[in-house]
């Protein structure tokens, strides 16, 4: 079957690599410097736009000259509240997001928009909470049309500075992402001209994997690493960023197993286009140097929606820590005198994008219940103990998984992590498994509420998470919690045992 690992056999074979390239530790720090430039930029053009908008209303003729205008000091309140509120619509249009490619014009639509609705709520903001008092000034029309002319045009001008730099330390090699093209054939070559040719991409081709059992030579100029059961390897030591895949006709039917291959840590992978029938989310059409190319997985494109979920997460995090302290040592003291060993059971898992983490859970096994290998909790197991069983029932021995969710190793809703072994195992009969860690895993999830927990069908528990992963809303979230909370309060947790 396509895309079975098992049929093809990318998976099954390891090779030897040639020396691998550095990660370029001064290449993040000029993206971090850029990332967190990018919105100091914006609130400098938008308070010089402010002043330089005071300024005009006295000395440009478009409209009446103002007699005994307050000043500029006295503007500060208004002006403060207008360029944070700027910001952080910016911030949730996700204009802090920025792609290798794209349209100036559709983004200065988007901020003309944003600055107008802004403004509008600035003077809103000034005539319902500023009147009668110390913060109320006097907010003409004319005024504010000078600074909202001015506020488009200097956070135009700024961004389009901040643009300049950007292209031109990509040009010179300073900011540039680790690229590895896989394909063969006349794709592969055309993408590989069209990146070489167009340095202010800001990619740094490591190399090109081929389906040819071949680890010398060049293509264009590109040194070939190997073929595609090297894959993994490749990512791992060439410290890989980003993934091209282009594929002649006649090998699509390794696509999915090819893109399950790539889908290690922190790699965006991006596939020439074509129909892809296994694909059931939203497609991201993206362009390098007038390529169309399709974004099967782009961790990056997450804004507000994460933002969101995180402060959700933490919020929910103290106050369940704050609330059920007192519980945690009771259950402690209770764990101690049943039996001895730790109170605390800490497991390896794999979470968001493949990363391993400490697991926290109150121990509800005796503590030699895994001396032959971990395995699967059965329905009246006798590695549980007694106060474990109750545990079990009603989840509670999860609750210390708020201390990862505060830590940011998990969330409180999201696909359920799992062991590095049946990670390993699960990628290799399942295509779509990984795609499940594209979002952080959870407490509690959309296939565990449905039963789907413990020694249940894999394949339908990927199916759910993929859903959840395809779909997440707040409010989805927010019904999972209160469905997860009934079912362990009145114990109508399937399978929880």
């Amino acid at each position: 079957m396509a895309g079975n690992p098992s049929s093809t056999g990318l998976m099954d074979e390891r090779v030897d690599l040639p020396a691998t390239v550095p990660e370029s530790a001064r290449s993040r720090r000029i993206q971090t410097l850029l990332a967190l430039l990018l919105p100091l930029t914006d609130a400098a053009m938008l308070l010089l736009a402010f002043f330089a908008g005071y300024q005009a209303r006295l000395y440009l003729p478009f409209f009446a000259q103002p007699e005994g205008q307050p000043p500029f000091s006295a503007y500060w309140p208004i002006m403060t509240v207008q360029v944070i509120t700027i910001l952080s619509m910016f911030y949730f249009s996700r204009l802090y997001h920025q792609r290798r490619s794209y349209s100036r014009i559709d983004q200065l639509r988007t901020m003309i928009g944003i600055i107008t609705l802004a403004a509008l709520l600035t003077n809103g903001i000034q005539e319902f909470f500023f009147r009668n008092t110390d913060l109320y000034v006097s907010y003409p029309r004319s005024l504010f049309f000078y600074i909202w002319i001015f506020s488009v045009l200097l956070a135009g001008v700024g961004r389009e500075v901040h643009r300049l730099v950007q292209l031109r330390l990509r040009r010179r090699g300073s900011l540039r992402d680790h690229l590895l093209l896989v394909g063969a054939g006349r794709l592969i070559r055309e993408v590989a001209g069209r990146i070489k040719n167009n340095p202010e991409l800001g990619y740094h081709i490591v190399g090109v994997v081929t389906d040819k059992d071949e680890h010398q030579g060049k293509m264009l100029g590109i040194p070939i690493l190997g073929n595609y059961p090297a894959l993994k390897d490749i990512i791992d030591q060439y410290h890989v960023q980003q993934v091209i895949i282009a594929l002649p006709d006649h090998q699509r039917d390794n696509l999915v197993e090819l893109i399950t291959m790539c889908q290690r840590g922190q790699v965006d992978i991006k596939v020439y286009p074509d129909i892809f029938a296994y694909m059931a989310g939203d497609l991201n059409v993206d362009d390098v140097a007038g390529t169309p190319l399709i974004t099967v997985r782009d961790i990056a494109l997450r804004g507000w929606k994460l933002s969101l979920k995180r402060g959700l997460d933490i919020f929910g995090s103290l106050a369940g820590l704050t609330v059920l302290s007192p519980f945690f040592l009771l259950t402690a003291l209770i764990i101690k005198l049943e039996s001895r060993g730790e109170v605390f059971f800490t497991q390896q898992r794999i979470g968001l994008d493949g990363r391993p983490f400490p697991m926290i859970k109150f121990r509800s096994m005796r503590p030699d219940a895994e001396a032959g290998g971990p395995g699967w909790t059965v329905k009246d197991d006798p590695r549980v103990t007694r106060i474990g069983k109750f545990m079990r029932r009603t989840s509670w021995d999860e609750i210390p998984q708020l201390i990862n969710v505060l830590l940011g190793h998990m969330s409180l809703v999201g696909p359920r992590p799992e062991q590095p072994a049946y990670v390993e195992e699960f990628q290799r009969k399942y295509p779509r498994y990984m795609e499940r860690h594209r979002e952080m895993v959870g407490m509690t999830g959309w296939a565990q509420i449905h039963g789907l927990r413990g020694d249940t069908s894999i394949e339908q528990r990927t199916t759910y998470d993929l859903w959840y992963v395809e779909n997440w809303s707040l409010w989805l979230d927010i019904k999972i919690i209160l469905r997860t909370v009934y079912q362990s309060v009145f114990r109508q947790s399937e399978n929880a045992y």
